[in-house]
């Protein structure tokens, strides 16, 4: 039997006239990548954001195994510590060093003692391929390498799930290889994943399913070979030629 570790049922958010998730629901077995696509402005953040609860759902429900994300009486800081959240334009504290900005959490939010807190801030940047920029600040890396602290961070809060909105969206062409491979590696290790991504080759080498949305619900899911060769709605076969075309379909 497959251990659940994220349930989302019939999630539902407005911004005032504005219908943003209709009705989404789905569930995450741990060691599971499931990667959501889906045109632009169709709520995939907005669901992501929703499921760490930086914006609460107007209705519906959220489990993290067995806790109920979306129980007012549910300590949010137990659940963002227990919820990994890599961004698209990274949100590292400029002020710190690569070093600082990855122990941070542990310190404040774990409690964790620092000498501790730095062993494993510093696994999780050798993890990254970063060991040898611990005291650079972010302003000295490039944005590849943001990105991979960004994930060291997370990685670091031992999480049991991590969420991608659109990691390599803010990217340099060149740089968005070195972030895809963490991730490959991050997903043959067991990670428990939910990424929302237009990177194809990723979603096809990586995805255990896939998951299209548009205007607030899902359209279709299923695994990478049946979504990209036997899709049964035409407006998947149509968002998934176009965004191949535009993007590639080969894993980095």
């Amino acid at each position: 039997m497959p251990h659940v570790i994220l349930k989302v049922e019939n999630l539902y958010k407005s911004y005032g006239k504005l219908a943003v998730l209709k009705g989404i629901s789905f569930q995450v077995n741990q060691g599971e990548t499931k990667v959501i696509i889906g045109p632009s402005g169709t709520g995939k953040s907005t669901l992501l954001n929703c499921i760490n609860q930086l914006t609460p759902p107007d209705k519906g429900r959220i489990w993290l195994e067995e806790i109920e994300v979306t129980n007012p009486a549910t300590d949010l800081n137990l659940i963002r510590s227990s919820i990994g959240m890599v961004f698209q334009h990274f949100n590292l504290f400029t002020h710190l060093t690569v070093l600082d900005n990855v122990r941070l959490g542990l310190v404040v939010v774990k409690k964790i003692p620092k000498d501790k807190a730095t062993e494993i801030s510093l696994e999780k940047l050798n993890q990254v391929g970063l060991a040898d920029k611990i005291n650079a600040y972010p302003a000295e890396l490039s944005g590849g390498q943001q990105q991979r602290v960004s994930i060291a961070r997370a990685l670091a809060m031992n999480p049991k799930l991590i969420l991608f909105d659109e990691p390599t969206s803010a990217l340099d062409p060149e740089l968005i290889g070195e972030v895809l491979n963490v991730m490959i590696k991050l997903a043959e290790r067991g990670m428990t994943m939910v990424v929302v991504s237009h990177e194809m080759g990723f979603a096809r080498a990586v995805a255990n399913e896939i998951i299209f949305m548009e205007n607030g619900v899902i359209v279709e899911e299923g695994k990478p070979d049946i979504m990209f060769h036997h899709a049964q709605n035409p407006r998947t076969r149509e968002f998934l030629h176009k965004i191949t075309e535009l993007y590639g379909g080969k894993a980095e």
